[in-house]
């Protein structure tokens, strides 16, 4: 009565299937599919928008929205990665025993009924004829077997055993490529970061969950450049950062679109830019009793003495939106009059009304003249430590499919056998376990130089 296996053989089995496999590729190529059609990394509103409430639940459930790094994808991948190795384990004994054998065993027989087998007679002796069929074989295939019995002598050689093992180096190809993979998603980051000129940061924000993320130095943006064609779209953008360890400057860069910083395995790249709040501008300041008109280049914060000694001027602040009486007036300066007398008037300066501040018909009125837009960068920061698992991944990945592809196992055989004439009866065969071609030149090649050495 045939005993039943053990939960542990059971485990195995199931791991060693080669439908596994097939089954785990099919839902991973399915599933990725669905990566490419549903937005990732994308904002709820942008969800929402989408795809309505009902299908965004569905979505934030199974983690649709950030899908290669949900928790059941990574699942595959692992149960992959298991099932790759569990299949390597399994047959790893007889290809091992194949590769490297204790003894190879000559077998003249394998060779006779293989296709490529060529028979001929040759006017030499078998010995003169064996010595020349030697180095011919031995340069051609590699060291050389002997065999005698009654029916004559056998000279064996073969090559390429070892390309077996191409498949295993396919194997452990995808197995770094996985463990990159999974290392890059357990280990990573990608994090968003927003610098105003001058200003510094040791923390960025990840790009999905927006929970901060500290970094081991400090970036500094000491300088961006933006550039516009007439059109009004950006040409180029690029910013000049720093980076700062225990307070010193390390190095400085500038970062373009698609030249990177990369420090300590994190790249910062240069991803957007935006405007930013003017921190400067030229005010225009009007005296209509005495017609005095100065202008004055003021900083955020700062003052100037109103014409007369009257009193100062103040700029508070730039804000997007002004409300006016229930109006949005959009971007617009702010700034208050203090007069000597003590009256205070905060007024605004609109960005598309010039010349709103006359309004007030007071003695004193403000306009903005110009100033200097002031821009800030936005970059991506990202980490990921399976990088170099995946370099590694697709260099084995070369190797083995050039070893699993172009290298065979070749064995060829050369049967002598004296005949009563004194001539030489030779046949040569060769047999492969892939690229019967490459063999069957072989074969070719090795009767051609034989009969050469006979006068054939």
């Amino acid at each position: 009565m045939k005993q039943k296996d053990s939960f542990a053989d059971q485990i195995w089995m199931f791991f060693a299937s080669v439908k596994l496999t097939v089954y785990t590729l099919v839902l991973l190529a399915l599933t990725s599919i669905i990566g490419t059609v549903i937005l990732q990394n994308a904002s709820p509103e942008a969800y929402i928008r989408f795809y309505g409430p009902g299908l965004y639940n569905i979505i934030q459930v199974l983690d649709l929205d950030r899908m290669y790094q949900a928790w059941w994808y990574l699942l595959l991948m692992v149960v992959l990665c298991v099932n790759i190795v569990v299949c390597s384990i399994d047959r790893l004994s007889v290809t091992w025993k194949i590769i490297f054998p204790k003894k190879i065993s000559v077998n003249p027989q394998r060779f006779e009924k293989t296709k490529n087998r060529q028979q001929f007679e040759c006017p030499l002796p078998m010995d003169r004829l064996a010595s020349q069929a030697k180095q011919m074989l031995a340069g051609r295939a590699g060291k050389i077997i002997e065999k005698t019995d009654e029916n004559g002598l056998f000279l064996y050689a073969e090559k390429g055993r070892w390309s077996r093992l191409g498949v295993y180096l396919v194997h452990t190809s995808v197995l770094l490529l996985l463990a990159g993979a999974l290392i890059g998603s357990a280990l990573g980051f990608k994090a968003n970061l927003r610098l105003d000129e001058g200003q510094s940061a040791d923390t960025v924000f990840d790009a999905h969950t927006r929970l901060p993320i500290k970094l081991p130095f400090t970036v500094r943006c000491n300088d961006f450049q933006v550039k516009f064609y007439d059109t009004g779209a950006p040409e180029e953008f690029k910013s000049s950062l720093s980076i700062l360890e225990n307070n010193q400057e390390s190095f400085t860069k500038d970062i373009l679109v698609n030249a990177p910083l990369r420090y300590k395995g994190i790249n910062i790249f240069q991803a957007s830019y935006g405007a930013t709040t003017p921190d400067k501008a030229l005010f225009e300041i009007t005296d209509s009793e005495t017609g005095t008109v100065e202008t004055h280049t003021i900083k955020k914060g700062g003052d100037v003495p109103l014409p007369s000694g009257a009193g100062k001027f103040i700029f508070e602040g730039f804000v997007p939106h002004y409300d006016f009486n229930g109006h949005d007036l959009g971007e617009s300066f702010v700034g208050r009059l203090a007069i000597t007398n003590g009256r205070n008037v905060q007024i605004a300066l609109p960005t598309r009304f010039p010349t709103f501040d006359k309004m007030r018909k007071d003695r004193f009125t403000v306009e903005v003249k110009s100033w200097d837009q002031a821009y800030y960068t936005g970059l991506q920061v990202t980490k990921d430590p399976g990088v170099p698992f995946v370099y590694t991944g697709f260099l084995f990945m070369i190797i083995g499919c050039w070893v699993t592809f172009f290298v065979s196992h070749q064995s060829v055989c050369i049967g002598l056998e004296q005949t009563g004439s004194g001539s030489t009866r030779v046949w040569v065969a060769g047999r492969a376990n892939r690229n019967a071609q490459s063999t069957n030149l072989t074969v070719k090649k090795l009767v051609k130089e034989l009969k050469d050495i006979s006068g054939k």
